[in-house]
């Protein structure tokens, strides 16, 4: 971006090595300080676990779309959730004619066995059932050529999210013992466990690199631009962006474990939820993980451990 100030000059070597040392000599160009290894292999962790959970978002958007192909009222109707064990197995070996036509005591005893015998809690086995056979009832029929083609789609897809779990499972094994080597109160926060833990630390490294609260949330794009004019100010400004991708996301999901599970934390979002009459849980989980920054910042640069305000 400095060079295209210079709007004539060619692209070659010599004119590029140039540039970077006017661009230096220009001024505010600041030491950067490299990771230490310890950090960086916590980092790889955290990253692919990053990927893991964008691979199961995928996955269960496209599954999602096959289940509606396949038993149209079942996520709106169903009185279990899509994802759960009996769901994909129910799925995956019944068409919406057999589940409508099985025994309803048949059908219990399966969804029963598929859910590790935990499924209804204190609702009625029976009552489960009977509302699927009338969601059953109730939905779009396929052909059954094109229900079979949509089934083994969805089995295969059900068989990549569990691949994917399994493996997200096995990561957090790996990332807990790495983490126990790292100095760090950030996990004594109500609401803040490992894996959030070690995400937040292994993109910031050392909290000396940053001289104040606002340039970590810079660092992490938690920062809105300014549309100025005159005498105008805009209210509503778009989120930069910019930054560590990566610590974003760690940010943002740790505020939404923090508005359920720490009350100083639950309190503040709902006030900023309630502030707007649109995109309200967004922005409220933005600004909360803007909140948290502060909190990350003092608890890792002093040493400190987490005592809520009373």
């Amino acid at each position: 971006n400095f060079k295209k100030s210079y709007t004539d000059l060619p692209k070659n070597d010599n004119v590029d090595a140039w540039v970077i040392a006017d661009r230096i000599r220009f001024g505010r160009v600041e030491n950067s300080s490299s990771p230490e290894a310890l950090y960086r292999a916590l980092r790889q962790i955290t990253r692919h676990k990053f990927k893991l959970a964008q691979h199961i978002k995928a996955e269960k958007a496209r599954a999602l779309n096959l289940v509606f192909l396949k038993f149209s009222d079942f996520t709106q109707k169903s009185p279990f959730g899509t994802f759960t064990k009996a769901s994909m197995a129910l799925l995956e070996n019944y068409t919406l004619r057999e589940i409508v036509n099985t025994d309803i005591h048949e059908l219990a005893e399966f969804l029963h066995q598929n859910s590790n015998n935990r499924l209804g809690g204190s609702t009625p086995i029976e009552k489960i059932t009977t509302a699927l056979k009338k969601a059953a009832r109730n939905s779009y029929r396929l052909k059954p050529e094109i229900d079979q083609a949509i089934t083994q789609t969805l089995s295969m897809t059900f068989d990549n999210i569990r691949f994917y779990q399994s493996q997200n499972k096995r990561l957090k094994k790996v990332l807990k013992r790495q983490l126990k080597a790292i100095p760090q109160t950030l996990i004594t926060v109500d609401g803040i466990g490992p894996v959030l833990t070690a995400g937040i630390i292994s993109e910031i490294g050392d909290i000396n690199r940053f001289d104040k609260e606002t340039n970590l949330a810079s660092y992490a794009g938690l920062t809105w631009s300014q549309y100025q004019s005159g005498s105008f100010t805009a209210e509503e400004t778009h989120l930069t962006k910019k930054g560590n991708k990566y610590l974003r996301y760690y940010l943002v999901e740790a505020a939404n474990s923090l508005r359920v599970h720490n009350d100083r934390y639950k309190s503040y979002y709902y006030k900023k939820y309630n502030e707007v009459p649109k995109h309200k849980h967004k922005r409220a989980l933005v600004l909360t993980a803007r909140k948290f920054v502060r909190l990350v910042f003092a608890l890792l640069s002093k040493g400190e451990i987490y005592q809520p305000r009373r």
